[in-house]
């Protein structure tokens, strides 16, 4: 964070208006900076050593928010959308000054693990092809998926538009009788995010997944606790973990 910035800027950020609602504060001297009237609202302040009240409040300044969504069905990842609604619009009030925006996508249709953040650098990081973040899928599969789709998943295959995927790694936890409308059910890391990758790659190999649910990105796993269309903050550990995943 930088080492000081424009109180109006600050204010904005904290929830506390537009810069010309915050000029209106300062006006009619709501806003103290070290127990000072403030006059003007472009004064560069430190968040970490001046005290900063608003009509006797004190100010708490977070630069960077850091969200963990259980994406419901339904719902895009995308940042607004005229016919949809948004992730975004899951959030509270309390988040809606940050900006923020998805890590990544979830299909409309796919479920699960989504981290919302305004910190760029990170987001940049997590999704940069050269590292590898790995990302893993629950899903429930049309058709017998087995030890063929297991070998040939590790060796990678060659989606519809000749593209061949990375090495991933499939664990198939029960094995569907399609005889008897029976599903299989499996796990899949994968260490790339092409469009609709998980759904291509079982489509390559001749069977349909009817249900996708992410469960972890890199070092952050879907908290079992979470019920879907929440959210909640990460706790340090998981950020420490995430930061450290390009370092």
């Amino acid at each position: 964070m930088k080492t000081t910035l424009r109180l109006d800027k600050l204010l904005a950020h904290s929830g506390f208006g537009t810069r010309s609602e915050i000029k209106l504060l300062v006006k009619r001297g709501a806003v103290t900076v070290n127990e000072k009237p403030v006059k003007d609202s472009g004064m560069q302040v430190n968040p970490d050593r001046d005290r900063i009240t608003v009509d006797g409040d004190p100010v708490s300044y977070r630069e960077f928010v850091y969200l963990m969504l259980n994406k419901p069905q339904g719902v895009i990842s995308a940042t607004e959308d005229t016919r949809d609604r948004t992730v975004l619009d899951l959030l509270g009030d309390e988040y809606a000054h940050f900006e923020l925006f998805p890590v990544g996508r979830l299909d409309k249709d796919t479920e699960g693990l989504l981290l919302l953040t305004n910190d760029g650098k990170l987001a940049h990081n997590l999704l940069s092809p050269r590292k590898h973040v790995p990302k893993t899928y629950f899903a429930e599969v049309d058709g017998a998926v087995g030890s063929d789709d297991v070998q040939a998943f590790a060796a990678g295959v060659t989606l519809d538009d000749g593209y061949e995927t990375m090495p991933a790694q499939l664990n198939v936890l029960h094995t569907g009788k399609p005889e008897q409308n029976e599903l299989s059910r499996i796990e899949l890391t994968i260490m790339e995010g092409k469009f609709h990758q998980v759904k291509r790659m079982f489509e390559a190999v001749g069977k349909k997944v009817v249900f996708l649910k992410r469960i972890s990105m890199g070092p952050l796993t879907l908290d079992p606790e979470l019920p879907k269309g929440n959210t909640r903050e990460l706790t340090e550990d998981e950020l420490q973990a995430l930061i450290h995943v390009h370092e």
